[in-house]
């Protein structure tokens, strides 16, 4: 046996080992020093938030985990090659004197150190950094904490699935990485070597060889057999059954027990290897392996498929009752819909009580409080109205919150004004207007969300006439510096109005500085040099700083502008759910989050979850799918599968100088507990949350929307009823658009709103929606949960009648709303081919033991400065629609004259009562009524019903001509009734007239 000479790899000359070492620097400073820059950038934002702790514990545990894996996956490997190289036979056999093979050979024999540690080297440091990665899997395993709950099959701890299984999951596939590794380094090695020979009809095996591979793959034999071990607790969150997550009854009876069996067999087939490895052929672990093989296709896989064809399917209704009941439990105790906080009550809705004037004004909760204001539509008006300067601007989606203003607890639309860059003219637009001058907002701006400045067009104008009008506009009340400045009253007192900190604010901004130094930032009309004087920003005053931020921007601007001096700072990250996002990477950040004044700073308040992927027996839900709804200008969730999350922490980001607080107010969350171990001190108590701060939290929508999409399953109680799937609810589609009425449409959201639910003895801010009949168009139930500190996060579900005298449903409604008389005698308004109609959301509220609907309809002319203005609102309830101009005659069209006399009359502001008419000069009082109301009011209203009783009448017995002479008569009444009233002392408590039927169009006869 001879070896072929080695031809070598061509010799390089010294200038080209020069040039390649000077390339492969400066590929490795652009790959590291990127790296680095990035990483020193990182921790000093978290010096400046005050979490750098939770940056260097993400760091030395990404370090730590990135050499162990770089080491045990490298390591293995190395030794693997080293064994491999040094059991080589000691004449290599070779196939003639064209062996392919003999090159390669002796070019590793001459660089055998560089093959030999260089490749162990890289194939390690690409598995450290693929595992480092998933860092929080070791932290929570080291910082695991009990449930207190135990599983309803294997009676383990909660806290074995959430925080141990899946860093035993994680392991086991990083030993099945480095055992193929080292299995392939292996085999490849010997038979460079000649210590794996293809010739001759089966090939050859050395020896050493033999003991070196079998050695290996029993190694990854036994691995698989602890593999199969785990996986009886991963078949707890199986999905093999596509109504509900977990095991099943094949799971539990077929899978789990061959799971054992084939961990046995896997264990024999290991021994097989390893005694293998001292025989001189591979027959008892080629054996071994063919029945491991053959036994996980027999019992592993045929054998359940059989069972759950022939035998589960065709009872599944009875073979899947135990496990759909711990799916039920688990669900509702993963997602936090419990009985406890859970309250579901029947009601009768479409059988209430019929419309009457009395049944509204006696809601003393709800009707004032019907939010007029639309925060998804608004966002043109609050531009273009408060806007003040172009390169200030709010967010395409605006916020609902409530305040106490003189006394009276009231929600409002709010917003922040803030700096938007992409507003800046082509004159503006300078590296230094963007980042220097241009660096903040000014103002917190809110508007009563039950009222308008005025009332819009009359009923019967038309859209031009309409679009013109200046009523149906927001009531704005601003706090920013001019009205500091002025000493103004303000309803909400703001005492720092500046937004360094906001959801616009995607830009850096260098601030503060030395006075006559700096460049001086717009602050207000009257002032363009001010300083930042805030705790917020990085130094940027040295040359240090200032290069590395330059070259971390890619701009050299930061490096030469002489305006930067000592005291000037650069923001970053100033998005608030950013801001929240990094300084805890272990929340996953609601998608909207909101401003609110506390104790005069304006705070954005974001809400924090702590998730599971997995949680025994919990039904998987897909986070993105279920937060996405009709709703634009929002971020989407990341769409991944969760078992488990709880509204655990709601944090603040102030927004002049970006501090950020995270208050954990569910401080019985075990995953909560978990993290505060691994991130010490960086989560406040529930206790320290201010009482006013805690005036201002709203139940998250996020979590309100996955609860809500859950509730509708699982609100049954028994697995009979979760399996028939007949008295499931569905999420509607929104009707107000396009392809709403057809199905087709997203979601309809949810509606924040100031009520008074049945049970409740005072108006609750909200978070409400409505629930359909398992798809059908019919409402089933009215969901609300309270946002209220007293009983936050308590569910309030009024189920419907889904049988006989069903209730409409948000689509049906939405479609008898357009299709009624008032509205297509104004289809004007709505062809008029230079104005777009906006239809508001459509809400949905309990009133007088019924279901009222109340929608704003919006008109917006096509031009790209138009913004919306409220032209119409829709009112339904039962079988009776009102179309008019305001809520108060909408009202009146559906319940009767002086139905709508509760409501918040348009200019009011929803705070103070309507200026009463004071007597004209030089005339005489009218003398006081005796018993509260004047005989002309009481004739209308004596008239009124006379002539409601003749609309009924004509429309059961009478022809078309008596029905037409009748409605003529009933608008004489309602007319006069209308004066009357008018007329009448404020201090007159009228009885409200017979509501009026809705009033038919006459056909004509063909």
């Amino acid at each position: 046996m001879a070896s072929r000479p080695s031809i070598g790899l061509p010799k390089l000359s010294r200038r080209s080992r020069i040039l390649l070492t000077i390339a492969a620097v400066i590929v490795f400073l652009l790959i590291v020093g990127a790296r680095l820059i990035d990483t020193y950038v990182d921790w000093l934002w978290f010096g400046e938030v005050g979490f750098r702790s939770v940056f260097t514990t993400q760091i030395l545990t990404r370090i730590g985990l990135f050499f162990a894996v770089a080491v045990f996956v490298g390591g293995l490997l190395a030794i693997s090659l080293i064994i491999a190289y040094r059991t080589r036979p000691v004449f290599v056999p070779v196939s003639g004197t064209e062996d392919p093979l003999a090159r390669y050979r002796s070019t590793i024999v001459q660089r055998v150190r560089l093959f030999g540690i260089g490749l162990p080297v890289i194939v390690g440091l690409f598995s450290g950094w693929a595992a480092q990665g998933d860092w929080q899997r070791v932290q929570l395993l080291f910082n695991s904490v009990p449930f207190g709950k135990v599983d309803p099959e294997f009676g383990i701890d909660i806290g074995f699935y959430a925080f141990k299984l899946p860093f035993y999951e994680w392991l086991i596939s990083w030993f099945y990485v480095a055992l193929v590794i080292a299995f392939i380094g292996a085999v490849v090695t010997h038979y460079i070597f000649g210590g794996i020979r293809l010739a001759g009809r089966g090939g050859q095996l050395s020896g050493p060889a033999r003991v070196h591979l079998s050695t290996v793959a029993g190694l990854f034999v036994l691995v698989y057999a602890v593999d199969y071990f785990f996986d009886r607790y991963e078949l707890l969150y199986s999905s093999r059954n596509e109504t509900f997550t977990g095991a099943t009854y094949t799971d539990l009876n077929a899978v789990m027990p061959a799971k054992l069996i084939l961990m046995a067999i896997a264990i024999f087939c290991a021994i097989a290897f390893f005694v293998g490895a001292f025989l001189r052929n591979l027959q008892l672990p080629a054996i071994a392996l063919v029945l491991l093989v053959l036994s996980g296709l027999l019992v592993g896989t045929a054998w359940p498929a059989i069972l759950d064809q022939f035998s589960v399917k065709p009872n599944a209704n009875e073979k899947e009752a135990k496990s759909i009941e711990r799916n039920l439990a688990a669900t509702k105790e993963a997602f936090g819909l419990t009985d406890n906080k859970v309250k579901i009550e029947d009601y009768p809705a479409a059988g209430a009580t019929e419309p009457s004037a009395a049944l509204i004004r006696n809601d003393a909760g709800t009707i004032p409080n019907v939010r007029l204001l639309d925060p998804a539509i608004l966002s043109p008006t609050f531009t273009q109205r408060e806007a003040r300067a172009n390169f200030y601007g709010f967010p395409d989606k605006l916020d609902v919150d409530r305040y106490n203003v003189n006394g009276k607890v009231q929600d409002y639309v709010v917003a922040v004004r803030e700096i938007k860059t992409s507003g800046l003219t082509e004159q503006q637009n300078s590296w230094i207007n963007r980042h220097m001058v241009y660096t903040h907002g000014n103002g917190f701006v809110a508007a009563p969300a039950n009222t308008i400045d005025r009332a819009p067009t009359p009923v019967g104008g038309t859209a031009s006439t309409s679009a013109s009008q200046q009523g149906g506009y927001p009531v704005f009340t601003v706090s920013d510096l001019n009205a500091i400045n002025s000493k103004a009253k303000m309803d909400i007192p703001v005492t720092e109005p500046r937004i360094y900190y906001g959801e616009l604010a995607t830009t850096y901004a260098i601030v503060g500085g030395t006075p006559g130094e700096a460049q001086g930032e717009y602050d207000s009309p009257g002032d363009s040099k001010y300083l930042y004087k805030g705790a917020g920003g990085v130094p940027i005053d040295g040359l240090f700083n200032r290069l590395v931020f330059a070259a971390y921007e890619g701009e050299r601007n930061i490096l030469f502008n002489t305006a930067i001096s000592e005291g000037s700072k650069i923001m970053y990250n100033r998005d608030p759910r950013e801001r929240v996002r990094k300084a805890a990477p272990w929340l996953t950040v609601d998608t909207d989050p909101y401003p609110a004044v506390v104790d005069g700073r304006i705070q954005w308040i974001v809400d924090g979850y702590t998730t599971l992927d997995n949680y025994p027996y919990s039904q998987s839900t897909s986070l993105g799918q279920v937060t996405t709804d009709s709703l634009a200008g929002v971020p989407r969730q990341q769409d991944r599968k969760i078992g488990y999350i709880r509204n655990s922490v709601k944090a603040t980001v102030d927004a002049y100088d970006g501090t950020v607080t995270l208050y954990g107010i569910d401080e019985t969350d075990p995953v909560l507990k978990a993290w505060s171990g691994v991130f010490p001190g960086t989560v406040k108590p529930a206790s320290s949350v201010p009482q006013s701060l805690r005036e201002h939290f709203r139940y998250p929508e996020d979590l309100f929307k996955v609860q809500r999409d859950l509730l509708a399953k699982y609100h049954v109680t028994t697995p009979q009823e979760f399996y028939s799937t007949l008295t499931f609810w569905d999420v509607p589609s929104d009707p107000t658009k396009e392809g709403g009425e057809t199905g087709t449409a997203a979601k309809q959201p949810p509606y924040y709103v100031l009520a008074q639910a049945p049970g409740q003895n005072k108006p609750s801010f909200q978070v409400t929606s409505a629930l359909t009949a398992f798809r059908q168009q019919f409402l089933a139930a009215w969901v609300s949960v309270s946002s209220e500190p007293d009983d936050y996060g308590q569910f309030r579900v009024l189920r419907l009648p889904t049988q006989g005298d069903v209730t409409p449903g948000p689509n049906q409604v939405q479609n008898q709303m357009r299709t009624t008389d008032k509205f297509t005698q104004e289809r004007t308004l709505f062809q008029n081919t230079g104005v777009d109609v906006q239809y508001g959301n459509l809400l949905t509220l309990p009133v007088g033991g019924g279901l009222i609907y109340v929608e704003p309809v919006y008109l917006k002319q096509k031009d790209i400065n138009a913004f919306p203005q409220l032209a119409r609102v829709l009112v339904a309830y039962k079988n009776r629609v009102g179309f008019a101009a305001t809520l108060s005659e909408a009202l009146d069209q559906v319940f009767g004259p002086g139905s709508g006399s509760s409501t918040t009359q348009p200019g009011q502001g929803g705070n103070n009562p309507p200026p009463t008419t004071s007597t004209p000069p030089g005339t005489t009082p009218a003398p006081p009524v005796t018993g509260g109301i004047s005989p002309e009011l009481n004739q209308a209203i004596a008239d009124v019903n006379t002539a409601v009783a003749k609309v009924r009448t004509a429309e059961q017995t009478g022809g078309l001509a008596e029905l037409g002479k009748a409605i003529e008569e009933l608008d004489a009444a309602l007319k006069k009734y209308e004066t009357a009233k008018n007329a009448a002392p404020s201090s007159s408590a009228a009885p409200p007239p017979s509501a009026p039927p809705s009033t038919p169009t006459p056909q004509g006869g063909g």
